[in-house]
């Protein structure tokens, strides 16, 4: 029974030895371990604060980011419109400009045909003018006694003529 009753003089000297480690430890390790736990935790608030400030920067650096890349969106949607309205116009000139010359070509044409045909009608007058007197003087040359033999001539040298 000895052994669970505690001696009162292994108590006071085990109590002892305890506040004397207590106030060494309190002395010698105690002080460095608070003050590194302070630099620690005064290290780790920083460390906090820091990224915070960052955080809160990359969100400013977000926001320009989009406002900039909003004006750019905007920036490219009007130099396609205008690029389109420039290509629109172009194309409405060309349009008009070739109907413009397609017309004047046409006019051209029709006057050159116009001309090509009086030409040709100028021509085959003058043609038919001189073999008809070409006819006439043959007719009027030969003497002919009758009126049959006279149609029959007419009728031969209708046959020679070549028409051009």
């Amino acid at each position: 029974m000895d052994l669970l009753q505690p001696a009162l003089g292994l108590f006071l000297i085990s109590l002892l030895i305890f506040i004397i480690v207590f106030i060494v430890l309190k002395k010698f390790a105690w002080t460095p371990i608070l003050a590194t736990l302070k630099e620690r935790e005064g290290s780790i608030q920083d460390s906090i604060t820091t990224a915070e400030r960052v955080k809160e920067e990359m969100a400013q650096m977000k926001a320009e980011h989009e406002h900039v890349l909003a004006e750019a969106k905007a920036e490219r949607s009007k130099i396609l419109k205008e690029a389109k309205d420039a290509k629109d116009m172009i194309i409405s000139e060309a349009k008009t400009q070739a109907q413009a010359e397609a017309k004047k070509i046409i006019s051209e044409a029709y006057t050159a045909i116009e001309n090509q045909k009086m030409a040709a009608l100028t021509d085959v007058k003058n043609q038919v003018g001189s073999l008809v007197i070409e006819v006439a003087e043959k007719v009027l040359r030969k003497e002919l006694a009758d009126k049959s033999a006279q149609e029959s001539y007419v009728k031969q040298l209708a046959g020679e003529i070549k028409l051009n």
